[in-house]
C-alpha cells in the first residue's frame, strides 16, 4: 500500500515562508529514491498545476511563477519530499499536493491528499 502525507501548510501573510513536507509510505515506496517527486497545487476554480518536480538525480523544474522563491528538496534516507516556500503571494493561496512517479513513468501515479495554503494581503 502506497500513502503519501503532506504536512506544514497553513495560513501566512504576504511575504512569509512556509515549509511543506511529504512523507511516503508503504512497501511501493521501498525504492522511493527511484521515484520522481513532485509539487502541484489547485486554487478554487483553476486547474491543478505543477510547481516544482525533483528527479531520482536530484535535478529540479519549477513553475515560472514560483521561480527564485520556491525551493524542492528530498531526503531519500526520510523517504520525504519538502518544498519551502519564500515571498509568498496572495496568489499562491492553493491545496498543494505531492504527487510520485516511478522510474520509468510518464504520470504521478500516487497522490497525497493535500494541504491548504493561505496568504493573505
Amino acid at each position: 500500500q502506497a500513502q503519501l502525507v503532506e504536512s506544514g501548510g497553513g495560513s501566512v501573510q504576504a511575504g512569509g515562508s512556509l515549509r511543506l513536507s511529504c512523507a511516503a509510505s508503504g512497501r511501493t515506496f521501498s525504492n522511493y529514491a527511484m521515484y520522481a517527486m513532485a509539487w502541484f497545487r489547485q486554487a478554487p476554480g483553476e486547474e491543478r498545476e505543477i510547481v516544482a518536480a525533483i528527479s531520482w538525480t536530484g535535478s529540479n523544474t519549477y513553475a515560472d511563477s514560483v521561480k527564485g522563491r520556491f525551493t524542492i528538496s528530498r531526503d531519500n534516507a526520510k523517504n520525504t519530499v519538502y518544498l519551502q516556500m519564500n515571498s509568498l503571494k496572495p496568489e499562491d493561496t492553493a491545496v498543494y499536493y505531492c504527487a510520485a512517479a516511478p522510474l520509468g513513468g510518464s504520470n504521478y501515479d500516487y497522490w497525497g491528499q493535500g494541504t491548504q495554503v493561505t496568504v493573505s494581503s
